[in-house]
């Protein structure tokens, strides 16, 4: 029974790092645009619309653009997942003083982080057109 209070303690120890709170805010920031995203194409639903539950005006999405926009969700997912694990390593290999693997780590982060919201912002920005 011990062991289930220095869990609870160990957990509540990692909310003091700012490593914690970092990785906290990237998975918040993902899912906020996973929301807009998925909010926007909720209105272009041909289901939807035929039930009248959507209130966006928005035109027919052919099957071209429904195919991108899935493999473009796939990609978000993809994309947001190695931008937290790049940040996991990066942070496992400062704790070890491996400080040219950190800077790899840290680069690669960025980068994949810089994609992930490349792809959510031309998401955005394409329903933001397609729709009044």
């Amino acid at each position: 029974m011990k062991w289930i209070i220095d869990d609870i303690f160990n957990a509540l120890a990692q909310l003091k790092r700012w490593q914690t709170w970092l990785v906290l805010g990237l998975i918040s920031v993902f899912v906020g645009l996973a929301y807009l995203i998925s909010s926007f194409a909720f209105r272009t639903d041909a289901l939807l619309v035929y039930l009248h539950r959507t209130a966006g005006a928005c035109r027919e999405l052919t099957n071209g653009l429904i195919i991108s926009m899935f493999c473009g969700m796939i990609f978000f997912l993809f994309a947001a997942l190695l931008t937290l694990g790049e940040f996991q390593q990066y942070f496992e290999f400062k704790q070890r003083n491996a400080h040219h693997q950190a800077q790899k780590s840290l680069f690669w982060g960025i980068g994949w982080g810089a994609g992930t919201l490349g792809i959510a912002a031309s998401a955005l920005v394409f329903f933001k057109q397609y729709c009044r």
